[in-house]
């Protein structure tokens, strides 16, 4: 069987929900209640052995009768692989007929779910086992963004984080929990009808009922128990309560009264996630295995269906859990030999996950590096970094020190997880630089480089690298691919923009047809040149071809290629596409988080907050740049907090708090590290850094004439260094300091000038995040161009989609109103409070969260407000109020 075959039916399985069983009770009520929740995350929360996927499978049952596509999907452990997850969102889409946009990137599955006009209903069961933050955004996203007839039913043993509370305040979430879904008595009667032929009594109905509480796992268990019990009300009298020790109990009771060949068959293979007549035949030689599952599946004892027409089962959780550990009590010995056993089975079916996985669990640890050495370097180019990392971690570092080429492939998983400071902790451990060994030294001489450049270390990255480029070529083609990338990145920071493209050259010359990750890496390091040179087209080709680079593999943006993905995320932002960018932070924002590059944090937080701003979350905004300042103080990485600091006073600022913003400037002052910073070419501070912070400032609230002198020299810098990108930011700052001594006529020019060239290559946000004042600009560049002046149809398309994007602008007329005149009726202490929040940019849905009203009620407080204001749009509200000294 082939990889692709062998994962394609193991994928199977998950979207095959539980056949039912005869003795099942179907609870109209409850499957009304989940069915009801369309447009809603509909939460099935209780502990194991309550229903919760009996209840999601009638449910969906209901769904599929009146109409309604479906699809059912059960997570597990290693849907915490992003790339894994996806691919199974990616099915679960094609399954419901819902067709995502032609050539769309893997995460579009999350919108195509969101665009979808036909009803529809996605089950994620057992969803407990998913922990992975960037898995978690995205099904946020699915959860905050699912269309009017579309449902989502989610399965699972504790309170997932998904934003339940925001989704609950917007009504956007109902919950079942284990109260609700605990049998009734009549359920109670119903279910023991149907599992046995004789009736209780009246009286030992109720009694057993009372006792477990309505808890299904217990009355199953009890009813099996019941069948081979001589006294009934006995055996209802020698247990009380409905904690896990009473499934203990009951299950040890049951499995007592099992013939022995049965027991020993159950005991065996409850090592197994999934059962088949093969696998189980693997740990029961001479042993009719198909007839033993067929007899238990028609008994109705402890097995669930997984699959019905390839005869797939696997144990409910709390049997499963029960007759392990009895196993371990029972037979130690063989628990080893068993895990061998599955082991070789799934090998031989060429199923190398589950046989790696059972390999490691029973102690074989000289096989599971075998299987490792043949399938590590697939895994690392699919981007299954976390699952590598978990194999690396259990396996004991005396093994690891037997395969010191595989341990170069831990340091890899390891960079991509952790960081690059546990990886270049890893690797001065294995002593490879020094080795004899011409693979080791390769793969040294090219990591170690790109792990100093990573951790921000770029002038000790650039003088290691250099001398490891004198060794090239080692004959180790992905070494010495990587080595002339990483040291073309490192060129590149330090400015030496053409000894970084003929390291590029070489790269691309170097690189072998299945080196997906170098490419990627190649195609991102030329993107970021031609972002700086201000070619924001050509670099956003760039970084799609690179985030495209592992599809021939995985057909999905993955960890491996989540360096590129943030790169990718900041030029959608530039071009304005707020919805696809905080898309596509869901997947890289955690990654970049989790893997710790300096630019990838800085640049992936100040998105989401600018994002959350032009939305009106204003708390949002200021949490993201929280996260990012306390990211780098843990990681000890100045230049992130100082970029944190700097991002905040930006935020300050355009919420009109001079003072504080100027005090926060003077925090992220540090004299060194923007001295550094200067020599460098970081995208992340190409157009964000101390100086142009402070000249920000200076024209906002300080002495304009003094800013223009100082910006005259940034212009002249920029200039000689053609950095185009930051060229265009400062004259834009240039033209608003302008406006602010008062010559309009100049300062419309200058932002002309700066429109001309955006316009060709597609810039929005440059100009967007300056602010309104930005947008007045653009406005009467925009009247001098309908007035004949200027003409040229793409810049009038291009104007016009800027100033729709800016928003409401103040008027030449509203600037210039009179203040009402007459006795103004006094705004109240709750309408001062909605003017402040307004002006600091809150929506007014986040207005209402922030003051506990309704979004009517803020509504009517600004109705009042124009009223009382004599205003007759919220920016001339804000501008009366001001100069009237209401607000500052």
């Amino acid at each position: 069987m082939t990889d692709r075959a062998s994962q394609a039916r193991g994928l199977e399985a998950k979207f095959n929900p539980p056949a039912p069983t005869p003795s099942q009770v179907l609870r109209q009520g409850l499957s009304e209640t989940i069915c009801s929740g369309a447009g809603q995350l509909v939460l099935v929360r209780a502990p194991a052995g309550f229903g919760k996927t009996t209840a999601m499978v009638h449910a969906r049952d209901r769904l599929e009768h009146a109409g309604v596509a479906t699809v059912w999907l059960t997570l597990d452990r290693a849907d915490n692989d992003v790339s894994r997850f996806l691919t199974c969102l990616e099915e679960a889409v094609a399954r419901l007929g819902i067709a995502a946009p032609t050539g769309a990137a893997a995460p579009d599955a999350v919108q195509a779910l969101s665009r979808s006009d036909t009803p529809f209903a996605l089950f994620l069961d057992e969803f407990e086992a998913v922990h992975e933050a960037a898995v978690l955004g995205l099904v946020r996203e699915i959860a905050s963004h699912l269309p009017r007839r579309g449902h989502l039913v989610i399965g699972s043993r504790n309170l997932p984080q998904l934003g339940l509370a925001r989704l609950r305040v917007h009504g956007l979430l109902q919950e079942v929990e284990a109260e609700q879904l605990r049998f009734s008595l009549q359920d109670t009667s119903t279910f023991l009808d149907r599992r046995r032929p004789q009736a209780l009594s009246a009286d030992l109905l109720y009694r057993l009922h009372q006792k477990t509480e309505g808890w299904v796992a217990a009355l199953w268990l009890a009813s099996m128990a019941l069948e081979r019990s001589n006294d009934d009300a006995d055996f209802i009298d020698r247990f009380s309560g409905s904690n896990r020790a009473v499934a203990d109990y009951l299950a040890e009771d049951v499995l007592d009264h099992q013939p022995p060949h049965i027991r020993k068959f159950l005991l065996r293979t409850s090592l197994l996630r999934q059962l088949d007549a093969s696998v189980c035949a693997a740990l029961n030689p001479h042993t009719d295995c198909a007839a033993l599952l067929e007899q238990l599946d028609a008994d109705h004892l402890f097995l669930t269906p997984v699959v019905a027409e390839q005869r797939t089962w696997r144990y409910h959780s709390l049997f499963a859990d029960y007759l392990r550990a009895q196993l371990e009590r029972e037979r130690p010995d063989e628990v080893a030999r068993l895990h061998l056993a599955a082991s070789g089975w799934y090998e031989s079916q060429g199923r190398p996950v589950p046989a790696i996985d059972h390999a490691i669990e029973g102690g074989d640890f000289p096989h599971a590096m075998d299987l490792l050495d043949e399938h590590a370097e697939g895994f690392l180019e699919q981007g299954r970094m976390r699952l590598l990392s978990r194999w690396f971690a259990a396996l004991p570092p005396a093994q690891m020190r037997q395969h010191p080429h595989l341990e170069m492939t831990a340091i890899w998983a390891n960079c991509m997880t952790s960081g690059p400071w546990d990886a270049m902790d890893m690797l001065d451990r294995s002593g490879a630089s020094a080795s004899t060994d011409p693979y080791l030294r390769a793969y040294a001489a090219c990591l170690r480089p790109m792990l100093l450049a990573m951790q921000d270390r770029s002038e000790e990255a650039l003088t290691l690298g250099r001398l490891a480029l004198k060794q090239l070529p080692t004959g180790h083609t992905f070494a010495d691919s990587t080595l002339l990338n990483a040291m073309a990145y490192t060129t590149a920071v330090a400015g030496h923009e053409r000894e970084a493209q003929q390291l590029l050259d070489a790269a691309r010359r170097e690189q072998s047809g299945d080196s997906t990750f170098n490419r990627m890496y190649t195609e991102s390091i030329e993107g970021l040149l031609d972002l700086q040179q201000g070619r924001l087209r050509q670099a956003t080709a760039r970084f799609r071809l690179a985030v495209d680079a592992t599809h021939a593999v995985n057909y999905h943006h993955t960890h491996g290629n989540a360096w590129a993905g943030v790169f990718y995320t900041s030029v959608v932002y530039e071009a304005n596409q707020l919805d696809q960018a905080d898309h596509l932070l869901n997947v890289y924002l955690p990654l970049a988080r989790d893997v710790g590059l300096p630019d990838h944090m800085i640049l992936s937080h100040t998105m989401r907050s600018r994002i959350a701003f032009v939305h009106g979350d204003v708390d949002a905004a200021s949490l993201a740049i929280t996260e990012l300042e306390y990211l780098g103080n843990r990681r000890k990485l100045p230049r992130v907090v100082a970029a944190a600091k700097l991002e905040r006073a930006r935020l300050l600022q355009l919420q009109g708090h001079g003072p504080a913003a100027r005090d926060e400037l003077v925090r992220a002052d540090d004299p060194t590290l923007w001295s550094l910073v200067q020599r460098q070419r970081q995208l992340a501070h190409d157009i964000e850094y101390m100086e142009l912070a402070r000249l920000r400032w200076e024209i906002a609230f300080g002495d304009p004439a003094a800013g223009l002198l100082r910006l005259d020299a940034q212009i002249q810098t920029a200039e000689k260094g053609s950095r185009n990108r930051r060229l265009l930011c400062l004259r834009l700052l240039r033209g608003l300091a302008l406006q602010r001594t008062g010559d309009v006529p100049a300062a419309v020019a200058q932002v002309g000038a700066v429109l001309q060239f955006t316009c060709q290559e597609g810039f929005m946000r440059l100009l967007l995040d300056e602010g309104p004042a930005v947008g007045s600009l653009v406005q009467r560049y925009q009247s001098l161009h309908e007035s004949g002046q200027l003409r040229d149809p793409l810049m009038g398309d291009y104007l016009q989609r800027l100033l729709q994007a800016f928003g409401p602008l103040p008027s030449d007329t509203e600037a210039a109103s009179e203040l009402p005149g007459g006795a103004l009726e006094p705004l109240t202490r709750k309408e001062i409070r909605v003017l402040q929040l307004l002006v600091e940019g809150y929506s007014n849905s986040a207005m209402a969260e922030k003051l506990y009203v309704s979004d009517s009620t803020v509504r009517t407080h600004l109705r009042n407000i124009n009223m009382k204001l004599g205003a007759h749009s919220r920016t001339q509200a804000v501008a009366i109020a001001r100069r009237l000294g209401l607000i500052v």
